[in-house]
């Protein structure tokens, strides 16, 4: 009889051909939820002047979708831990493809929110689970950029939905690219039988054939006995996965941190994002010149998410969570004090690595605190309650661009949040190491 160390043989893996195939999809997976998440605002000028509606109208449709994801985070992040989170993922993706077709048929704004609120339920679903799974089987030293990787979909997402709709919207309507979202529908049967079930799970269910047929493509030398012992971390398999497992073995004060940290870092970038455009243009920079702004912030976020996820794998993620925090503060502050162009896209530049990349890294650092009978539950909520930033921000950095204060005084506002973010980050204890437990040899299955 051999003893197998689960945990040691995923951090120990090399990366090989099953990561990748894993990696894939689950990054495929992001970037459908980008596409998805980005056609509205590139469709909102023609749906606004096909449906009839006001700018105030216009923002609760957006908003329907931001709000369902909130709910879908919490829902199916803890829902995964019961369910399996191969089957939580294929479930978002089949609902978020197929709600978002339904919303080309809507006729009126208020069918049209109902259903973007219920397609949110998927798309703000699949993050934690997916971050929770690559988080699970990515190898120790590829850990927190696997994740970054994966996360870096949402912006080739958003790149595409730009491409396919400049191509669709003025000859076929804002419809067309609403059915073309639906069209992942096709590929959950072959995503179904590509991404394996989390090991832990599958261990939980005593089906111990499966987890052998893992192991061995985790690694090509173990070869398969039917009376091998699997040694898991206490309660990681066999602990239940209820939110109350949150706040239990001294994580409470660090689980409510996460969720400000969350919560910050969504207000932080959903306030820069949707009004950056905006205060650039009312500086006196030309429309034009105000959306380049724009892809500088988004380059800036593909370079500092993977950048910021390679620097967390070879020193403290914590370390690296609070620095990127700390320096999307000084960037944004910085805005309003400088006019010289060059400046301004440094500066737009790192802040959007620095916002859009910390919020991806701390996807990272909340998969790798919780252990993993509770991960996505963990990450879902934190994810969850961190969406009301993300509601949040438009309206109040709104607000306050109404009030007509100086624009360095806008920049400084949208500054602070990560100052507090990158404060909450330094209070976040260190996870407790679990003791070993033994699971007795499994029958022949």
């Amino acid at each position: 009889m051999r003893q197998i160390d689960l945990q040691t043989a995923l951090d120990r893996a090399r990366f090989n051909r099953f990561h990748g195939r894993l990696l894939f999809w689950c990054t495929l997976a992001i970037v459908l939820d980008g596409y998805d998440l980005a056609i509205v605002g590139i469709s909102l000028p023609s749906i606004m002047k096909d449906m009839g509606v006001s700018s105030t109208h216009a923002g609760v449709m957006v908003s329907a979708a931001l709000f369902g994801m909130a709910v879908g985070s919490v829902l199916l992040g803890t829902l995964a831990s019961h369910i399996g989170r191969r089957r939580a993922i294929a479930l978002c993706m089949f609902g978020f493809s197929l709600f978002s077709a339904l919303a080309a048929l809507a006729s009126n704004p208020v069918m049209f929110a109902v259903v973007r609120f219920i397609a949110g339920l998927g798309l703000g679903g699949i993050a934690p689970v997916i971050a929770a799974h690559m988080t699970e089987y990515a190898p120790r030293n590829f850990r927190s950029i696997a994740v970054t990787l994966t996360f870096s979909g949402y912006s080739v997402g958003g790149v595409v939905a730009a491409l396919i709709g400049k191509g669709l919207l003025e000859s076929y309507g804002w419809q067309t690219v609403f059915f073309v979202a639906g069209l992942p529908i096709l590929l959950v049967p072959f995503m179904l039988r590509a991404v394996p079930e989390s090991l832990f799970n599958l261990m939980k269910r005593g089906r111990h054939a499966e987890v052998r047929k893992i192991v061995a493509q985790l690694d090509p030398q173990y070869v398969p006995r039917t009376d091998d012992q699997f040694i898991l971390a206490q309660g990681q398999a066999i602990g239940d996965a209820r939110v109350s497992g949150l706040f239990r073995d001294g994580r409470s004060v660090s689980t409510v941190l996460f969720w400000v940290v969350f919560f910050m870092s969504l207000f932080t970038v959903y306030g820069l994002s949707s009004w950056l455009t905006k205060l650039m243009a009312s500086a006196g920079y030309s429309l034009g010149s105000a959306l380049s702004f724009v892809l500088a912030l988004n380059i800036g976020a593909v370079i500092g998410a993977i950048g910021g996820g390679w620097l967390a794998d070879r020193i403290s993620i914590k370390a690296v969570l609070m620095s990127m925090n700390l320096l999307a503060a000084v960037s944004i502050g910085l805005l309003g004090y400088t006019t010289a162009t060059v400046m301004l896209y440094l500066l737009i530049g790192v802040a959007g690595g620095c916002t859009i990349g910390a919020q991806i890294v701390a996807y990272a650092y909340a998969g790798q605190y919780y252990p993993v009978n509770i991960r996505s539950t963990g990450i879902g909520w934190a994810a969850g309650l961190g969406r009301s930033g993300a509601i949040f921000a438009p309206v109040l950095i709104g607000a306050l661009i109404g009030m007509m204060l100086p624009l360095k005084h806008n920049f400084i506002a949208m500054a602070i949040p990560a100052v507090i973010a990158a404060i909450a980050v330094a209070f976040i204890d260190r996870p407790k190491t679990a003791e070993p437990m033994f699971v007795g040899a499994p029958a022949n299955r």
